[in-house]
Order: structure tokens, then sequence, then C-alpha cells
């Protein structure tokens, strides 16, 4: 099967990733530009994860019944309208809806967009396959901060043109319809959904975006606190999450085929933590960008083990399966600022350091079931 038919979805990964966290490098700015605080402009995180989150619980299965192909291209039509609304909303309040239009419009990609993949490669190759679909979020993920930094230090509003621009090449330019549609004609259900390597999935996925989403904010904020970096400095170092993540994608990968999903998890989940007091306690900007790097890396894996599972949990219903375990994902990414920042303007050092109960956490849950089919 040649790329060019399936490049855009690996491509299009990169949006849900992208529109998560393009504003945490510019929140001072966007703070100041619609007569705010930066701590309300943080909200715009939430804004966009919460309906993301939310109807990705539903999102996957209503694809599969209407139409993979036909979802994805209204989806990413909406999704450069609200853009727009973003760049061009003049308070903070029409502001932060435009960001809930985002979040709502790439619910309906990003699940659709692992299914597809799914069914487009033999199962012996799927490690690699969602290596590389996690190379492309944490691609997002690297250059969104970067871009956003870069605009932030001419014109905040200039940072939400990059993503438009990629949504409407990709609208023009959608994959093969022979991989990336399918219509289940009612056969995809909500039942089918409850099994236990789903359940896995879905847990993994939220403790995951929960320590992960938290690092990508309070690095930005320590950067600024601690170490008095601007908006591009900043943009770098959040930049560093992404970066690392795209170069581990293919090891990821083949290390999720040769070893399985719940051993690359507990190792994942090993290195997530070691990096989130890293980057909460070093005492350098060096320190704290060696640990946001073993975070980038470590998440990557666990999105790679995170999608593998859930797609192959249902294979009546791949759309809705992976649609669930990303809903649970960005709840976990939706409730990490409500968490994390107020922790952290209590105490700096701890509060970001606590980040490090979720990836304890899941190693915790990884080994008892580990123990349970060893048994």
């Amino acid at each position: 099967m040649s790329r060019t038919r399936v490049w855009p979805l690996y491509v299009g990964g990169a949006l849900g990733p992208y529109g998560s966290t393009m504003v945490t490098p510019i929140l001072q700015e966007v703070a100041e530009g619609l007569d705010s605080t930066p701590e309300i402009a943080a909200s715009a995180v939430t804004a966009y994860m919460i309906p993301f989150a939310a109807l990705m619980l539903v999102s996957g299965t209503l694809a599969e019944r209407w139409g993979r192909r036909r979802t994805v291209r209204v989806s990413l039509v909406v999704f450069v309208l609200a853009c727009g609304l973003c760049a061009l909303a003049p308070t903070m309040e029409l502001f932060l809806a435009a960001r809930v239009l985002q979040g709502a419009t790439n619910a309906f990609t990003t699940p659709l967009l692992v299914a597809s993949i799914t069914d487009s490669v033999p199962r012996a190759r799927l490690g690699r396959a969602m290596g590389w679909f996690a190379a492309w979020q944490a691609a997002g993920q690297a250059f969104s901060p970067l871009i956003s930094g870069v605009s932030g230090a001419v014109d905040w509003r200039l940072a939400f043109v990059a993503p438009a621009l990629c949504a409407v090449l990709l609208a023009l330019l959608p994959p093969d319809e022979a991989v990336s549609e399918r219509r289940a004609s009612g056969r995809a259900s909500w039942r089918s959904l409850a099994n236990s390597q789903l359940a896995l999935a879905c847990a993994l996925a939220f403790l995951c975006y929960l320590a992960a989403v938290g690092l990508t904010v309070l690095s930005v904020l320590r950067a600024e606190d601690a170490f008095g970096l601007g908006p591009l400095e900043r943009g770098l170092v959040a930049s560093a999450f992404g970066i690392a993540g795209l170069l581990m994608a293919d090891t990821a990968g083949r290390v999720l085929d040769r070893i399985g999903p719940l051993a690359l998890g507990l190792i994942a989940n090993t290195v997530l933590a070691f990096g989130l007091v890293t980057a909460a306690l070093g005492p350098s900007v060096v320190a704290m960008v060696l640990g946001v790097v073993a975070v980038g890396a470590a998440v990557t894996a666990m999105r790679a083990t995170v999608n593998s599972m859930a797609a192959t949990s249902t294979a009546e219903n791949r759309a809705g399966a992976s649609s669930l375990a990303l809903s649970f994902q960005f709840f976990g990414g939706a409730l990490a600022v409500a968490v994390w920042v107020p922790l952290y303007v209590l105490a700096p050092g701890a509060g970001f350091a606590a980040t490090t109960l979720a990836p304890v956490i899941a190693i915790l849950l990884l080994a008892a079931v580990r123990r349970r089919i060893r048994s």
C-alpha cells in the first residue's frame, strides 16, 4: 500500500495534542491581550480537553455508524472555523468558548485515525504503526509550544494560524477511502466495549495524561517563576517534551511488538516518575529540561501502548474502543490543571513533584495485572 494513501492517518494524529497544549507557552500573553490573569488563561487547556474527552466517549461508535471518512472531513472544516474564532476573540469568555469548539471537533478525528491504522496494518506490525502514530502526536506536542512561543513574541493570535492550515490540508487531501472508510451498519455496539483489556487501557491513559499535561503546564510556569524565561524560551522548554517523544516513537513501537504492553507500560511509567521528579526539583534549567525529555519519551511509549491495547480489545468496534481510551486520556489531561496548579501555587516544588503519584499508581496497577495473569 503506498504511503501517499495512508500518510494523512498519521499526520492527522498531530492535531489533537497540538490543540491541547498550544496555549501553554503564551498564557501570559493571552491574559494580557484579553484583560485577564494567567491563572484564568490556563483554563484554556481545560476548556479544550473537557469536550474533547467527553465527546470521545461516544464519537468513535457514532462515526463507525456514520462513516469515518465523512465524519473526519466535516470535523476538520469546523476545527478551522474554531481556530479562526480563537484568533479573533475579543474577550476571554469568547476565547474559551472557541477553545471548547476546538476540542469538540477534534474528538471526531483522533480516534478514527487510530482505528483506521489498526485496520490497515498486520497485527505483527501494529506496535510499530502505533509508534509512528505516537510520533506524529509527539510532533504535534513538540511544535505546538515552539510555534506558539514564536507567535507570542509577535502576536499570540498568530498561534492559531498553523493548526488551521494543517486542518485545511488534511480536509483537501484525506486518506485513501480504502483505508479510512468503514460504516458499521448498526454492528458497532456499546456493549462490546465492556471488556477488561479496554478498562486497563482507559485507566493507564487517564493516569498518563494526568501527569503529562501537569508537566507541560507546570514546567512552563516554573520556567518563568524560577528561572525568568520569556515566551520563546518557555516554548523551547515545552517543545523538549514533544521532541523527545518524536525521537522515541519508532523504538517504542518496536519494543512494544517485542515485549508486549504490560512490560513496556511498567518501564515507561518508571521513567515517567523519574522525569517528573527531576523536572520539579532540578536546580537548573538544564536539569528541568532533562526531566521534561524523560517524561516526553515515556509518554510516547505509553501512547503507543494504550492505543494498541484499546484498538485490539474490540475488533467489531475499533473506533469506539479507541475513542473511549482517548477520552479517559484527555479527561486526565483536563483535570491536570485543576489538580496540580493549585498545589503548585501553594508549594511550587512539592506541588510539582506530587505529579509522580500518577505513574506510581499506574505501576501498582500494572504489577497487579501481571501477577494475576501469571497466577
